[in-house]
């Protein structure tokens, strides 16, 4: 069984104790020093609110670890919500809840990818991507990637394997136009060159 190594951090020691002994009570996991980059598969946060200071070190390890985050909290509200996924938290878990079974799901699948929340925060999330996409992805031309058509069009032939020129023929556009294109792609989401591109766009279930 591979070991989920796991990261602690707690706003008082009583809960940082007693969600260590839960993890380790399991044999898949290894409780960890957070300092320790290389080692940590999944941090594991307990807070009673998301005040400024939570966030500022929620912030801090994400670009430190870029690990996913399990949150244990009180209570929690949609704007912290969706600040706290911004830190990577993919799964959210009351306070008061919370068993050695519910830890052990909600860590196993931030470790795999996935991701646990509350039912209500579930619709919070969904009505939030709503309004971001009536909003602010339809009114400038966006897919949910921040993609435009356009883009989206050239990724689709990259992939099929035509050459710029070729490209430019199929979408009756300059070849200068797609240039333009397959560069603010790649220097927009920090790929390398057109092969990364179309190799990301494919994995991403972009195109």
């Amino acid at each position: 069984m591979d070991q989920v190594r796991v990261a602690m951090w707690a706003s008082d020691r009583l809960s940082h104790e007693g969600l260590a002994s839960y993890l380790q009570s399991r044999p898949e996991f290894t409780v960890v020093d957070p300092t320790d980059q290389a080692e940590v598969t999944v941090s594991v946060v307990s807070c009673d609110k998301l005040t400024a200071n939570v966030v500022a070190m929620l912030r801090r390890r994400a670009a430190e670890l870029a690990v996913p985050v399990v949150l244990v909290i009180n209570d929690i509200t949609e704007a912290e919500l969706l600040t706290a996924v911004e830190c990577r938290a993919v799964a959210v878990l009351p306070r008061t809840s919370v068993t050695v079974e519910r830890l052990a799901r909600a860590v196993h699948a931030a470790a795999n990818g996935g991701g646990v929340m509350p039912p209500n925060l579930v619709g919070e999330l969904l009505k939030h991507i709503e309004r971001l996409h009536r909003e602010v992805l339809t009114p400038n031309g966006l897919n949910a990637a921040g993609l435009t058509t356009r883009e989206i069009d050239v990724l689709r032939l990259m992939a099929d394997g035509l050459d710029t020129n070729e490209i430019a023929d199929e979408l009756c556009y300059s070849e200068r136009t797609v240039k333009n294109v397959i560069y603010g792609v790649t220097h927009r989401l920090k790929l390398r060159n057109r092969a990364h591109a179309v190799a990301y766009a494919l994995r991403t279930g972009m195109i």
